[in-house]
């Protein structure tokens, strides 16, 4: 996004991705969520009008592999050590372990302190740039709208037509940017898995929304479409706890089933170092253990990490490898329910699609 806007004009960001100067000042980015890079020529028979689109690239997402960290990155331009959204949830630094939910929000904690950074939105509107987010009408006042999206002028909208006729309606303007969102193949995905009838009939869906918006789209937008993160299906569960001693000295489970945050009962090199000894010798290769301060060095959430995005992450933190998830016991119903999972390290997860079409 820092190079699509520098394409219209915004003098603070610079072109990262060789997208040019923008043929009609009219640029829109599609995030598909869910969409992994490796599905496009695996189901290109299933969305031909995708199948059109040129392949700009591939994008490999910042970590953890999940929508409120790379979405935060998409409209920040920072990853995710600068802008501090570390996962699905985390725990709220000396709250006596309360946990944010990044999507559904705590009116205790402020979007704006949690998530400092100016977006682009808001950088682009300060020089003119018309900026629009256009998504379902339920997202529109929650915490993290107003966390990575504050700038943008909120269009809400649920059934396709709505999402259509507000994207070209904001798009009139020249310069102006559109970011739509939808999150069928993410829902369908998790719910049935990749390649289920259902992630299909999503797919289809998303392809019939792209055939409507080349078609309506003033001439000379540059659609760009790519995701938030990719998807696996689960082959093999691990219930945190039951069984199995992995929750021993732990007080606060966060992250999601692929990637765990762990806040121990007692903050120690040395209990860190005995939690990832006793996950290792448990579940072996199947997981990649972190300390905090190793996690931080290997640089899994970017260069620089701020003193409260520090403060955020886990004790421990616990990646599944191949396609394991790990299940908080206390939401094991709900998540082992759930076939399709991301917020791992693998490149099926990480890899998006950036595709790009000029409407002409």
């Amino acid at each position: 996004m820092p190079s699509i806007f520098s394409s219209l004009g915004l003098t603070t960001v610079h072109d990262a991705i060789n997208c040019g100067e923008s043929p009609s000042g009219r640029e829109l980015v599609f995030l598909v969520d869910g969409l992994g890079a490796d599905l496009l020529s695996k189901y290109s028979d299933v969305a031909p009008s995708l199948s059109r689109m040129v392949m700009h690239g591939t994008v490999t997402t910042s970590f953890p592999s999940t929508t409120a960290t790379s979405l935060a990155t998409l409209t920040t331009g920072e990853m995710p050590g600068a802008h501090g959204m570390l996962g699905y949830t985390v725990q709220v630094p000396r709250s006596g372990g309360r946990v944010l939910n990044s999507l559904k929000w705590d009116e205790r904690v402020d979007p704006v302190m949690w998530q400092p950074v100016p977006t682009l939105f808001e950088r682009a509107s300060a020089q003119g740039i018309t900026t629009t987010h256009v998504a379902a009408k339920r997202y529109e006042d929650t915490g993290f709208t107003r966390a990575v999206f504050r700038g943008a002028n909120y269009k809400g909208a649920n059934v396709s037509a709505d999402l259509i006729s507000e994207t070209v309606a904001a798009l009139q303007k020249s310069p102006s940017f559109v970011y739509l969102y939808v999150n069928d193949v993410d829902s369908a995905g998790h719910s049935d898995g990749v390649g289920s009838d259902k992630w299909i009939a999503a797919l289809k869906s998303v392809d019939d929304l792209v055939k409507a918006l080349m078609q309506k789209l003033p001439k000379g937008t540059r659609i760009w479409l790519t995701a938030d993160h990719g998807m696996i299906n689960v082959e093999e569960k691990v219930i945190l706890g039951k069984e199995n001693e992995l929750l021993t000295d732990i007080a606060v489970i966060a992250g999601e089933p692929r990637m765990r945050h762990l806040y121990l009962s007692t903050e120690s090199a040395s209990a860190a170092k005995e939690v990832i000894s006793r996950w290792e010798s448990a579940i072996g290769s199947k997981v990649t253990m972190h300390t905090r301060q190793s996690a931080i060095t290997a640089g899994l959430f970017g260069p620089n990490v701020s003193l409260d995005a520090a403060e955020r992450a886990g004790d421990v933190i616990a990646i599944a490898q191949g396609n394991l998830v790990l299940l908080d016991p206390e939401r094991a119903d709900k998540e082992g329910a759930m076939i399709g999972h991301h917020g791992g390290d693998s490149v099926i997860e990480s890899s998006v699609p950036l595709l790009r079409h000029s409407v002409n």
